[in-house]
C-alpha cells in the first residue's frame, strides 16, 4: 500500500497541508512550473462541511499549489441533479477564490462541453461522459472531504469522483451496485494526489447530514485505495459510527483494488 501521511490539525490549516504533502514529497513533486493543475473538491451540495468541502481548506490548497508557479489552477466539480452547481458554488463564495489570482478558474462543470469516454475493464459501468476540461489539464489533485453514505456506505477519494461524471448519468449509477461502479469509474481518472479533509467527518447517515465527530486530521497521498482505507479507519474510530465492515472489504474498495487502481 501506498504511503498516507496523518497531520494532525491544529488551528494553521495551510501549515497542516503543507506538512501532510512535505510527508509524501511535497508540492514540488506533484506540480511543476507552468503546468495546468486541477483541483476536485466535493460540492455535490451547499451543506457545511462536512457535507460538502471548506472553502477556506480549498483556499489554502490553492496557495500552496500557486507557490509551484503553475500556468493556471482549475477548480471544477458539478452538484447534485437536483441543484445548480453555479448556485451552489456561489453560496459558498467558492468563485471568489478567482480574485486572488488571475491564474485561478473555477468551472461548474454542467456549463462546459462533456466528453463520451468507453470504460474499457468496466463491469458495472461500460461508459460514461466526463468534462472535456478533464483531458486538458497536466495534473489532477482531489480533495476528498470523509463521510458515510447511506447508499454507497463511504465517500471519500474514490466516490469523490461521481462529481465528474454527467449528472443526468447519476441516477443510474445509484440504482444497482453502486459501489462496484464507483470503482469502475476511477479505471479513467487518474490524480496525481489526494489530500483528504478529515478535520471533521460524518459516522452515521451522509452524504448531507449526519453525526459528526471531529478527528481532525489531514491526509495526503498519491493513492486513492491508501487513502479511502485510512478514512474508513477514520470513521470506525467512533463507537457509534455505522461501517460494520472491513476498510478492505468495502465493495468500492476491494473492486478497486481488483482493477489495480492506485
Amino acid at each position: 500500500m501506498s504511503k498516507v501521511s496523518k497531520v494532525k490539525f491544529n488551528n494553521d490549516l495551510k501549515g497542516a497541508i503543507s506538512k501532510a504533502v512535505s510527508e509524501i514529497g511535497g508540492f514540488g513533486k506533484f506540480v511543476k512550473e507552468g503546468e495546468t493543475v486541477f483541483l476536485k473538491p466535493n460540492f455535490n451540495t451547499a451543506d457545511p462541511f462536512p457535507a460538502s468541502t471548506d472553502p477556506e481548506f480549498l483556499k489554502a490548497v490553492v496557495k500552496l499549489v500557486l507557490q509551484e508557479n503553475p500556468k493556471k489552477v482549475i477548480i471544477g466539480d458539478s452538484c447534485t441533479m437536483s441543484e445548480n452547481t453555479r448556485q451552489v458554488m456561489n453560496k459558498l463564495g467558492i468563485f471568489e477564490l478567482e480574485k486572488m489570482d488571475q491564474r485561478i478558474e473555477v468551472i461548474p462543470f454542467d456549463e462546459h462541453e462533456w466528453l463520451k469516454k468507453e470504460i474499457p475493464k468496466g463491469k458495472y459501468l461500460k461508459k460514461v461522459s466526463i468534462p472535456k476540461i478533464l483531458d486538458q489539464v497536466d495534473k489532477l489533485i482531489l480533495l476528498p472531504c470523509v463521510k458515510t453514505h447511506f447508499i454507497a456506505k463511504f465517500t471519500g477519494s474514490l466516490k469523490l469522483q461521481v462529481g465528474i461524471m454527467k449528472p443526468s448519468q447519476r441516477m443510474f449509477l445509484h440504482f444497482i451496485n453502486v459501489q462496484g461502479k464507483i470503482a469502475d469509474l476511477n479505471t479513467i481518472v487518474h490524480p496525481d494526489l489526494i489530500i483528504m479533509d478529515a478535520r471533521k467527518c460524518f459516522v452515521t447517515r451522509g452524504p448531507s447530514e449526519g453525526l459528526v465527530k471531529e478527528p481532525n486530521l489531514i491526509l495526503a497521498s498519491e493513492s486513492r485505495v491508501s487513502t479511502d482505507i485510512e478514512g474508513v479507519k477514520i470513521i470506525q474510530s467512533y463507537p457509534e459510527n455505522c461501517l460494520n465492515i472491513k476498510p478492505e472489504e468495502l465493495p468500492q474498495i476491494k473492486r478497486a483494488k481488483e482493477l489495480g487502481i492506485k
